[in-house]
């Protein structure tokens, strides 16, 4: 059964349905909701945008976006993001995607933990990780009404502490691969040239973020 919040429903299609199965049975109830909420947010904040989207693959990003925390699809060399990405790609190649559609997807997953590029390409690359810093960080928290923040959370809940929850999953997911997590290189150059520069602390932020759990 597809629930409308705000005019936003899931896409009704067999692959929609399919993609939602599939990660239901794979991944945790955790991050099944978490990835559900995603997809909301996004298609949110695209409606509020004025954005063209086609919401079938938005669907898709979303869904598959942490696939590669799972370990029935994470690899043991690559980021967690190509793993989610390569998942998608091959879901999506089942169907018979165009591969221009499919490469936006794989974007959108492969860039969903990268930000400030997102937010310049494709609305459905854009959307994927709008959706996921609302849900993780609160971004752009209060440009959703309390009543639609409210029946998303109602339709897919967050965990009573979930802020801790999701920290802890992201780390049981990579803990065996740490070199995978080398960063943005810019913020070692400032590291290294500027005395007292403090790094921003992606946990510190979603602990203070405006979500209350």
């Amino acid at each position: 059964m597809s629930h409308t919040i705000n005019g936003i429903s899931i896409p009704d299609t067999k692959m929609a349905r399919e993609a939602t199965e599939l990660v239901r049975d794979t991944e945790s109830a955790l991050l099944f909701h978490h990835s559900s909420r995603t997809y909301y947010w996004g298609a949110l904040a695209g409606q509020r945008r004025g954005l063209s989207v086609d919401k079938e693959l938005l669907y898709i990003g979303c869904m598959f976006h942490d696939m590669g925390l799972t370990h029935e699809h994470c690899s043991c060399d690559k980021r967690f993001e190509v793993d989610g990405a390569n998942t998608a790609r091959d879901f999506l190649s089942q169907y018979g995607v165009a591969q221009a559609d499919i490469d936006k997807v794989w974007t959108a997953i492969a860039l969903h933990t990268t930000p400030g590029i997102p937010e310049f390409m494709a609305a459905e690359i854009a959307l994927v990780t709008a959706g996921v810093e609302m849900d993780v960080l609160g971004i752009d928290y209060d440009a959703f009404a309390e009543r639609v923040r409210e029946q998303v959370v109602a339709l897919h809940p967050r965990t009573p502490a979930f802020k801790e929850d999701i920290i802890q999953t992201f780390y049981d997911g990579i803990k065996h691969k740490p070199n995978t997590t080398f960063g943005n290189v810019k913020a070692d150059v400032i590291a290294d040239k500027t005395p007292g520069f403090i790094r921003g602390n992606f946990c510190s932020i979603i602990r203070a973020s405006r979500w209350r759990q």
